[in-house]
């Protein structure tokens, strides 16, 4: 959707269904909403809050020719390449995480010319989305004008303040598709409360055309309502609810669970190994293996879970 004119975004944007209405359904019917060649947003940052269980199930269902976008994206990129799902991903940093460095599996795909691997400065993915939720085409900044990323976005246009005149940067705005956000919990509704950081995914509901939210729990309207504060997504912008515990693993969601490094250590090893075959025989093992969600995690081992589990809860209380 991206250049689309805003009275055409506003167009589809009224003929969504706002109702207050259940929106409760498996992670295979939601999947049904995101369709081959759509443009895919993915909520949370790096290792925190990854929608992990939707794309698990995106690449079950062999989804094809996805361009996927992500404020910064990690080993979720690299599942998303490897199997086949995504020909292009748009973020502003790739690597299966801090700990472990920059992707070898995404530099084997963009250096072949299998993917692509569009690179924006972290501000200008916020600011993307941000103006994709505010129904304009573009919004300016500064960042980027002094940054070698620029010579490679020729999609990003220097412009005069009409004010001032001095050098603005135009970045384009960025309208997914589909969002795919994970969240601690929300109602059958949609009203989504996230705890920490929220990262861009209030702008990526608010710019996407459809939005799946996973969640680890499903709680009442009453207890929404009791916090309203905390309601980061609302309603009217949701078409699907997910409950799946772990839904983030082997990431992590902030208060619920940290990152299961033991399996990260282990996948790391085994895609940094062959970038091809290592990550390929991961997917079929733990992706195209396993008949549920939960069979997936069976073979991650209850105890990594409790270990993760017991560390976000500690978090928590400190």
């Amino acid at each position: 959707m991206e250049g689309t004119p805003y009275l055409e975004l506003r167009s589809k944007l009224a003929e969504r269904d706002r109702s207050l209405r259940e929106k409760v359904m498996s992670l295979e019917e939601a999947s049904k909403l995101v369709k081959d060649g759509d443009k895919v947003g993915i909520g949370g940052s790096t290792l925190s809050r990854t929608p992990m269980a939707m794309i698990w199930q995106m690449i079950r269902d062999n989804k094809k020719h996805l361009e996927v976008s992500r404020c910064i994206t990690s080993s979720d990129g690299d599942l998303l390449f490897a199997s086949g799902v995504a020909d292009k991903i748009i973020t502003s940093w790739f690597s299966q995480g801090i700990v472990w460095g920059i992707s070898r599996v995404m530099r084997h795909y963009v250096e072949t010319g299998k993917a692509q691997f569009e690179e924006w400065s972290h501000l200008a993915m916020g600011m993307r989305f941000r103006a994709g939720a505010m129904g304009v085409p573009f919004l300016p900044m500064r960042a980027m004008l002094g940054s070698d990323v620029l010579r490679l976005r020729p999609e990003a246009k220097t412009i005069d303040c009409p004010f001032t005149g001095e050098k603005l940067l135009a970045v384009p705005a960025l309208n997914p598709d589909v969002a795919i956000i994970h969240v601690q919990r929300c109602d059958a509704y949609g009203n989504a409360q996230i705890d920490g950081l929220s990262f861009m995914d209030i702008d990526l509901a608010l710019a996407a055309n459809r939005v799946i939210l996973t969640t680890e729990r499903i709680i009442s309207n009453d207890q929404i309502r009791r916090s309203p504060d905390q309601t980061k997504i609302p309603f009217i912008t949701v078409d699907a609810v997910v409950e799946v515990p772990f839904g983030s693993a082997p990431h992590e969601c902030t208060n619920v669970y940290e990152p299961l490094f033991s399996h990260m250590d282990y996948y790391t090893s085994v895609a940094n190994g062959d970038p091809v075959k290592g990550t390929q025989e991961y997917i079929e093992k733990y992706i195209r293996q396993p008949k549920s969600w939960n069979d997936y995690l069976g073979l991650i081992g209850l105890g990594e879970l409790l270990d993760a589990a017991r560390r976000g809860r500690s978090i928590l209380n400190d």
